[in-house]
C-alpha cells in the first residue's frame, strides 16, 4: 500500500497566535453571513460579505505562500532538492 508521507511545519508561537487570529476573524465573518441568510437581509449585502471572506481567505493563504516560499522551499532548494521547484508551481496552479 503506497502512503504518501505527511509533511510537516514548525511554526513559532507568534506566527501560529497570527494565523489563527486572521482565521477566528475570517470565522466571524462567515458565521456573519449566517445571521445575514436568517435575518433575510438583501442579497447585495450577503453577496458583498461573501466577497470580504474571499479577500481575507486570499489574503491568508498569500500571506502562509510568502511563509512557504521563504523557509521551507529556500531549505529544500539549499539542500539541493530542486524538486521542490515542480511542487510550487504545481501549488501555485492550484491556488489560482
Amino acid at each position: 500500500m503506497n502512503k504518501e508521507i505527511m509533511k510537516s511545519k514548525h511554526r513559532k508561537e507568534e506566527e501560529k497566535k497570527y494565523l489563527k487570529t486572521r482565521l477566528n476573524k475570517i470565522e466571524g465573518q462567515v458565521r456573519g453571513v449566517s445571521l445575514m441568510i436568517d435575518n433575510d437581509r438583501y442579497c447585495d449585502d450577503i453577496l458583498t460579505q461573501i466577497s470580504a471572506i474571499e479577500k481575507s481567505l486570499k489574503s491568508l493563504g498569500n500571506e502562509i505562500l510568502k511563509n512557504h516560499l521563504s523557509t521551507c522551499i529556500v531549505n529544500e532548494i539549499k539542500n539541493d532538492n530542486l524538486e521542490i521547484i515542480n511542487e510550487v508551481m504545481d501549488l501555485i496552479r492550484r491556488l489560482n
